[in-house]
């Protein structure tokens, strides 16, 4: 069965429902998620969005600021478009409707906040469930767009790739209804990857349970290039409690003036860098995990107990009742966070407009490597790049669905083989081990601090472990776990090939073999070919 569309857009975070919004004022756009259309790392999202609209803020600062937190690998010109496109993106959610918290001296104007890297306050925000805010009204303006259809519990399997005036290009994608297991062809004149990040490869994460790397084990298994994975960021404030699983305490109450604190109540970060608890994420992130290491401690304390109560009930209002809720008073004892991993700086190389390697696939959001990231993410431009780079993909797509055949001809496009060897067993332990194994070897071996040594020992189990996944597949009928864990092993597979290129530490990759920073030899993306 073929479903076809102008875009196919795979994602509804804030990257994909942006893109499909601007992209229904010229053509018919279907979307796909594998959940439920608000399960997405954007809804999860606490602190903000960086923008210049302070009246002591300038783009240059916040140019500068960026460039800094990716040590040398950001784009500038990626940087500069990004950063001097924010007001703008900002402007057109407050028309939309956005509900971003008022400052209290001026209710006319937006509060900011300041999070770790920031020179200045630039963070607009709402309250503490920013993206919670921007998703509920992204999804109100979809469902009420009539050249927008919404599939939900819709699975991405593969891209469909034809040929096009002697290039490789895009034509649709295998999609699975997982509730009917069944796989359809979805044929589109542009197709576009917002499927997020890739936290779920490992085993402690601030995302949500979907964020299996999807669309960049898509893109790379079609020959799309991927860059910079090997730069995976682990928030270091997400909460460590037995019955609390991903949540996260935001970057904004360390802005607001929390500490960092071991079991004593002493404070720890101006031992590693002189912004202390303000410094980049990298640097925090580094510290907790040598803190605890030191001391053998199963995680830290966030202490913002000297502001007022009033002040942390008003400002942190999610966080407050998610802690209180599990024993944990946050305006009267400290929070026990631990690092986890958060957010992938890599992803499918694309250029300024959102372009892969593959005629008319494109990518935006956490999805692609821009360059705006380098070598460790600013906090709150996630959301700004996800905006903005939607914003500049579909103006850039829309030239291409006149000189694009109606996907209509890809009914003789070959359908999924169904019912491939479909009476051996389904084996469900196998995928379950084989996810749990991933997940932990990568924490183990490629989390926060690495070494040569334990690279190998990584690649060395990912081998087996993605050999029998590929054999299991190709044996059995595909299922959403299935899905998911073929593509946990393609993505680490990636982040380890990448880490074992980089022989220096930088940002993000901090290798104990490699503990200097080689500008002359790695101030370069790591750069890996698809296929």
């Amino acid at each position: 069965m073929l479903i076809k569309s102008d875009y196919l857009v795979i994602g509804t975070g804030v990257a994909g429902l942006s893109l499909a919004l601007k992209a229904a004022r010229w053509g018919t756009v279907n979307v796909i998620c594998k959940r439920l259309i608000d399960d997405t790392n954007t809804n999860l999202a606490q602190g903000g969005i960086a923008a210049v609209l302070g009246e002591d803020d300038q783009a240059e600062f916040h140019i500068r600021d960026t460039l800094e937190s990716g040590v040398g690998l950001c784009h500038p010109e990626t940087v500069k478009a990004v950063v001097e496109s924010g007001p703008a993106m900002v402007r057109e959610l407050v028309d939309m409707g956005v509900p971003f918290t008022a400052s209290v001296e001026h209710p006319d104007r937006p509060e900011l906040g300041r999070e770790g890297g920031h020179s200045h306050r630039r963070v607009i925000h709402a309250k503490d469930m920013t993206g919670q805010a921007l998703q509920k009204t992204l999804i109100e303006k979809a469902r009420a767009e009539a050249n927008i259809k919404i599939y939900e519990k819709f699975q991405a399997l593969d891209i469909l790739v034809g040929g096009e005036n002697g290039r490789r290009t895009a034509e649709g994608a295998y999609v699975l209804d997982i509730e009917r297991e069944k796989v359809l062809t979805f044929g589109a004149k542009v197709l576009v990857l917002a499927t997020g990040g890739s936290g779920k490869v490992y085993l402690y994460t601030t995302n949500p349970d979907g964020a299996s790397g999807d669309g960049l084990a898509m893109g790379f298994r079609a020959g799309a290039r991927a860059a910079n994975m090997e730069f995976i960021q682990f928030h270091p404030t997400c909460l460590f409690h037995p019955e609390a699983r991903n949540f996260l305490i935001s970057e904004a109450v360390r802005g607001e003036g929390a500490r960092l604190v071991d079991k004593s109540g002493v404070p720890f970060m101006k031992n590693y860098h002189p912004l202390g608890d303000l410094a980049f994420r990298d640097i925090v992130a580094r510290a907790i995990d040598a803190e605890m290491k030191k001391s053998g401690d199963e995680c830290v304390f966030l202490d913002i107990t000297h502001r007022r109560p009033d002040f942390i009930r008003d400002r942190f209002p999610n966080i407050y009742r998610t802690c209180l809720a599990l024993g944990i008073d946050i305006t009267q004892e400290p929070i026990p966070v631990v690092p986890a991993a958060h957010y992938q700086c890599g992803g499918l190389k694309v250029d300024l407009d959102g372009r892969t390697d593959i005629g008319a696939l494109y990518a935006v959001g956490e999805v692609a490597a821009t360059g705006l990231h380098g070598a460790n993410r600013l906090a709150s431009n996630s959301l700004l790049e996800a905006l903005v780079m939607a914003d500049r993909a579909a103006a850039a797509s829309r030239e291409l669905l006149a000189a694009r055949p109606d996907p209509a001809r890809l009914s003789a496009a070959p359908a999924w083989p169904s019912g491939r060897l479909g009476h051996a067993p389904r084996e469900a332990v196998v995928i379950a081990h084989s996810w749990d194994e991933i997940r932990r070897f990568m924490w183990n071996y490629v989390g926060i601090v690495r070494s040569d040594y334990r690279l190998k020992m990584a690649a060395d189990r990912l081998a087996l472990v993605k050999a029998e996944i590929e054999e299991f597949f190709e044996k059995h009928e595909v299922d959403a776990d299935l899905i998911e864990v073929r593509n946990i092993a393609q993505v680490a597979d990636i982040i380890i090939r990448s880490a074992r290129r980089r022989h220096e530490s930088r940002g993000l990759n901090y290798n104990l073999d490699w503990p200097e920073r080689d500008d002359r030899n790695f101030r370069q993306d790591t750069v890996l070919s698809g296929g």
